[in-house]
């Protein structure tokens, strides 16, 4: 392996980017995909966005959830085809070219001309194209750009047709009329998704109108409240609730009679001037009221001011079926069906006056509840009296009906009100809702069929299908489909001119067939002129195209089999693998893309298009709104990227609420904390390994190779057990939630894991890897790390491409791997050989060593100064066992005690007391919960000890267990020591005593580690490496210089272990040495001393070299000065090479000599004082 830099030096995104060269080097993604052809499909719909924009953060997180799921199915043996797509056709892209030409109404398209206009749209979908991939490519995402879909592509387009031929052919396409959300700004109709994104509080008319009821005794009419007084010349009905009971109020100063919900009776006004600031009388306003639909309650109204007598009460449901008098004569055609009263529970008490008036051609509520009583009939003509245009803007004309409806002596009252109104997201205009004539697919036919195909997939999060998801579908309408644009895919229906003949085309054959005409493209400009020949005879004319196109919602819902030109081409790759494995997009696709994908596949096969769905949430800026490049509340993706790394981004987003369905505030240091907490602590790990591997050879070791798995799982060390089996877990858990697709559950489990690998068997091992327990256990313990290391970036490389692919490219080179990449490698399996036992009881007692430096903390005393004593009390003897026998060497080396007390008995130290666990029971109990936990928290010792022993008790005829009930251990303290004498603590499952005493006979332990813990400072202060061979002195710098030699002389094992080499006196420091760094210590544990760092230098024993030299002192000298000039690590390479042993014959003019260690020399001082004793 390489060696590599410091955590501080390695810069994430550098190596990122020298990663994307490495898989554009070896094709890395196409040969993933070739190495795996002949395995089974493991089909991936990627949802497409419209290239008329830059990505966003809400684009990285789906493509980073799609990116791991589909990696992760790639490593396990599955064929997973990753095809961008393009979302081409519809409003936005004509919404940019209508900016680019200052278009504003449909008129100017037909002057310019259609083909004209759809090539300036085709000339921009691609507009982004280029930074898409850029961003897409830099985010890690393995996804073909090449071989993309374009919803503008003739086969797509072909495919589409083939569809909607199929829903005419099952008879559920019919031609009707649908009010939607209409901009005149775009002159189009909007989706509800579309029209819900932009809601602006504006000031509005608020009037009342009374509607005379035909033959009532007492000339009472009704009156209705309405905010949009355009639309009253189209009025056909009104509606009341049946439930609701009504009240007739006479006025007493002119005699009419109005009837209102009888809790709206206060809405009434009154007529004396100022009595009413709210509601008022003509010309009176309406003002400051915020709630859409609402008045002021407190204003004074005409029945407060007694201005009203009650007539009588009336039930809503006796209303239903009389008429009215028409408040205009527009529509006096449909009296017999018209102008009468009508009943249904979207009418509410909680504004206006219980009383909607309805005009079908401008209100969904008023269209279905006119089709429901039969004002007005499904799929005939409607008159709509406002054009594309808004003819004069509706808005305009509100003044002018008042002052009409005035003259008419209908207006009760005039006002104004402010609410929230929705406006086109595009052009920021007002929008209308306007009936339109469309054609649409009867999902009400289908819709019993949708539910079911809903209960055969799996979603993440759940209650999105079950909840948000049902209720949609369970309330789903007709689907209008169409829509009058022109830069879309056109609907392939031909009708005659007496429209008694209609033709559905699915295929450019057929239409070539009928036409005789040879097609190319799909789109309006090259087909609108294309006519079919009636086969009734040539007298009947032709059959032109109807000029409508699709909705681009029913063409990315066709995504499944437009995408590889279904049923044209790859007719076994679809039957074969239909419906697809998974799709992911966000919360607002389950009314747009997840609807529309499961409407069609439902209605063409009576299957879902999908199996398993991720839904994200939305991601908000830090401050919880909306991102807003015009506020510039968020960091540009790029940044991030080129700051933290891609890897860092993914992880982040991954780890948050976002991944199930909910929002998240993107804070860019949570980015940084990713990579503090999570990268540094796995990079410093590998890069341990690495350093250790390579000091084997610096020692002249044969190089490091990882020795056979099946003997590292023979390995009798306790932490080579544990981390084996905690990587097994790793790999069991990863792969459970994956393959359940919850993808946020894996990051806090790292996040466990690196914690317990570095802060555990990195740190506590540190003399293993290092070497200092003999050659033969830092190559198992290495051979472990690296292991554990290559496993982890294997399970992890779904979730980090790119920090897990670094470090595997140097991990491989000392072990046999054919794989190019670690994306080629199969994901690691669970093999089951699971230590439960060892890893609840390391885990424990990282909360032993948690609790115990708790306690040393509170009465500040630090890790440095010896205590005598621990009692670990829990009742698992299994876990005593553990931490008394394997565990206890690094309890006592952490946490710097003497000895470790093993305690069975629960209240020797302690009394128990119980506590319901809310969290768990809260929702299984319900109401009875109340009683439980009086039960529980009057559990005696006794109880609890029983408890614990059977692991069950009922309560109120319910059973709770151990997870249940929260057993808290409160600390019982001896009656013959003080507070600051002996303390406890616990977590409510293990509770730890410490003997806080002090021992003047661990003093001088306490002063050893002091002086170990200065030197390992100095040697950071210096910039040593940890592999980096130095040797260390130490001189007293006290009066009684004795005091601390004899402290070292006497911990001197101990010193020796901590530092890797022996701590030497001054006075031994050769007269040679090369002095690296040096420093002096003062009051330490009330002692002074100074450390000096030098490079290792060879002390001769020019006795014995003379001996060898028979007396010659020159060549004595000769041979000192030559091999002090060699570099040392390549010189002690040789003699280890050599056994011990060189033959030095290059110096001229001198007999060739053989020198050995040990008799000739010593390779550094530390050497010669151990051998001399």
């Amino acid at each position: 392996m390489e060696e590599v830099c410091d955590g501080k030096d390695f810069s994430f995104p550098r190596q990122e980017e020298e990663i994307l060269k490495l898989w554009e080097r070896i094709d890395a993604f196409h040969t993933q995909l070739r190495l795996t052809e002949n395995k089974p499909e493991y089909i991936f719909y990627d949802g497409p966005p419209f290239a008329t924009g830059l990505p966003h953060y809400g684009h990285i997180l789906a493509g980073t959830i799609k990116d791991i799921v589909t990696r992760y199915q790639s490593m396990n043996g599955w064929h997973v085809t990753r095809r961008f797509g393009w979302d081409c056709h519809g409003v936005p892209v004509e919404h940019e070219v209508d900016k680019k030409l200052d278009i504003k109404t449909r008129d100017q398209v037909l002057q310019m001309g259609i083909d004209r206009y759809n090539e300036e749209c085709r000339s921009i979908v691609t507009m982004y194209v280029n930074e898409w991939e850029k961003v897409v490519t830099r985010v890690g995402r393995w996804i073909d750009f090449k071989n993309d879909y374009k919803t503008m592509d003739p086969q797509y387009m072909e495919s589409l047709w083939w569809v909607f031929s199929q829903l005419w052919e099952k008879g559920l396409v019919y031609r009707g009329f649908k009010v939607t959300p209409y901009s005149t700004g775009l002159k189009t109709a909007l989706s509800n998704f579309e029209a819900g994104q932009d809601y602006k509080d504006v000031s509005d008319p608020a009037i009342m109108v009374s509607f005379p009821l035909i033959g009532d005794p007492h000339n009472g009419a009704l009156v209705a409240w309405t905010t949009t007084p355009w639309t009253l010349p189209s009025n056909l009905a009104l509606c009341v609730n049946a439930n609701f009971t009504y009240a007739k109020a006479r006025d007493k100063m002119t005699g009419a009679v109005y009837i209102v919900a009888e809790s709206r009776l206060s809405q009434l006004p009154s007529k004396k001037p100022k009595a009413d600031p709210v509601n008022g009388v003509e010309g009176s306003k309406v003002t400051n009221s915020k709630a859409k639909g609402s008045v002021n309650e407190k204003a004074k109204s005409g029945v407060d001011s007694g201005q009203y007598e009650l007539v009588e009460k009336i039930q809503g449901s006796s209303l239903i079926g009389l008429k009215y008098v028409p408040l205009f004569d527009y529509f006096s055609d449909y009296s017999e069906v018209a102008f009468k009263v009508v009943g249904d529970s979207f009418v509410t008490d909680d504004s206006g006056t219980g009383v909607v008036h309805c005009a079908p051609a401008f209100g969904e509520d008023d269209y279905r509840v006119c089709l429901a009583s039969n004002v007005i009939q499904k799929g005939e003509g409607l008159i709509v009296a406002v054009d594309s245009d808004g003819c004069r803007y509706v808005k305009d004309a509100d003044k002018d009906i008042i002052n009409a409806v005035k003259v008419k002596g209908r207006l009760v009252s005039s006002g104004s009100m402010v609410h929230s109104y929705p406006f086109c997201w595009r052009s920021h205009t007002p929008l209308l809702y306007r009936a339109v004539p469309s054609w649409f697919i009867g999902v009400e036919k289908i819709k019993e069929q949708l539910l079911e195909c809903n209960k055969q997939t799996y979603w993440v999060p759940e209650y999105v299908k079950e909840k948000r998801f049902h209720n949609w579908l369970e309330n789903a309408r007709d689907w209008a489909v169409s829509r009058s644009r022109f830069w879309g895919t056109p609907l392939p229906i031909w009708i005659s001119e007496d429209g008694q003949e209609t033709i559905v085309v699915d295929s450019i054959a057929k239409l070539e067939k009928l036409s005789g005409v040879k097609v190319t493209d799909l789109h309006r400009h090259k087909i609108d002129h294309i006519t079919i020949p009636s086969s009734r005879g040539p007298e009947y004319g032709s059959l032109r195209r109807v000029e409508d196109v699709f909705d681009c919602w029913f063409e990315s819902g066709s995504m499944p089999y437009a995408y590889i030109h279904y049923p044209f081409e790859n007719v076994e790759l679809f039957e074969n693998n239909f419906p697809g494995h998974f799709v992911a997009e966000g919360l607002d696709q389950t009314r747009g893309w997840f609807y529309t994908l499961m409407v069609l596949s439902t209605a063409l096969f009576g299957k879902p298009a999908f199996r398993n769905l991720i839904c994200n949430g939305l991601v908000l800026a830090e401050d919880g709104k909306k991102m807003s490049k015009s506020l510039r509340n968020f960091p540009p993706p790029m940044e991030v990227i080129n700051e933290y790394g891609a890897d860092a981004l993914r992880l982040y987003i991954i780890n948050s609420p976002v991944v199930h369905g909910e929002p998240m505030r993107f804070k860019k240091d949570g980015v940084f904390s990713v990579v503090k907490d999570v990268f540094l602590p796995w990079y410093n790990a590998y890069r341990f390994l690495v350093q250790n591997g390579k000091r084997l050879e610096v020692e002249g070791l044969p190089p490091f190779v990882p020795v056979d798995l099946a003997e590292l799982q023979l390995s009798t060390n306790v932490l080579d057990q544990w981390i084996n089996s905690a990587t097994e877990s790793l790999v069991q858990f990863v792969r459970q939630e994956m393959d359940a697709y919850r993808l946020y559950t894996v990051v806090p489990y790292l996040l466990r894991f690196i914690n317990n690998l570095t802060n555990v068997y990195v740190r506590f091992n540190r003399k293993r890897l290092k070497g200092r327990t003999g050659e033969e256990d830092c190559r198992i313990s290495l051979s472990t790390l690296h292991h554990v290391l290559l496993t982890t970036c294997k399970v992890m490389a779904p979730f980090t491409p790119f920090f897990t692919e670094i470090l595997f490219q140097n991990m491989r080179k000392v072990v046999k791997v054919s794989e190019e990449s670690i994306h080629y490698c199969s994901y690691p399996s669970a093999s089951g050989k699971r230590e439960e036992r060892i890893e609840q009881s390391v885990t424990r007692m990282m909360t032993v060593i948690d609790l115990a430096r708790n306690i040393r903390e509170r009465y500040n005393k630090p890790i440095k100064t010896p205590l005598r004593e621990m009692v670990v009390v829990h009742p698992d003897t299994d876990f005593l066992e553990d931490i008394t026998g394997k565990l206890r060497e690094y309890v006592i080396e952490e946490l710097n005690i003497r000895s470790v007390v093993p305690c069975n008995d629960p209240l020797k130290y302690a009394t128990l007391r119980a506590e319901p666990n809310f969290s768990v029971l809260g929702k299984r109990l319900g109401k009875a919960m109340g009683s439980v936990a009086k039960e529980v928290k009057a559990m005696s010792q006794a109880d609890i000890l029983a408890l614990e022993s059977s692991g069950e008790v009922i309560f109120s005829g319910h059973s709770l267990k151990l997870t249940d009930i929260k057993v808290l251990r409160e600390f019982k303290r001896p009656d013959d020591v003080k507070e600051t004498e002996i303390d406890a603590a616990g977590d409510g499952d293990v509770l730890v005593v410490l003997d806080l005493r002090p021992d003047d006979s661990l003093f001088e332990l306490g002063m050893a580690r002091e002086v170990v813990n200065r030197i390992q400072k100095s040697r950071k202060k210096a910039g040593l490496e940890p592999t980096d061979v130095v040797e260390v002195y130490f001189e007293p710098l006290d009066e009684d210089k004795h005091v601390l030699e004899r402290i070292l002389k006497s911990h001197e094992n101990y010193v020796k272990e901590a530092l890797g080499s022996p701590l030497l006196h001054h006075s031994v420091l050769p007269p040679n040495a090369v002095t690296i760094y040096e420093e002096e210590f003062h009051g330490v544990s009330g002692l002074s001393f100074s450390i000096r760092l030098t490079r290792p230098c060879l002390v001769f024993d020019l006795d014995a070299i003379l001996i060898s030299y028979s007396g010659n002192k020159g060549f004595a000298e000769n041979l000192r000065t030559y091999l002090s000039s060699r570099d040392h690590s390549s010189l002690k390479s040789e003699f280890l090479a050599g056994k011990g042993k060189i033959r030095v014959c290059c110096i001229e003019d001198q007999p060739a000599i053989d020198v050995n260690v040990g008799e000739h020399l010593f390779l550094t001082a530390g050497d010669s004082y151990v051998n001399r004793g």
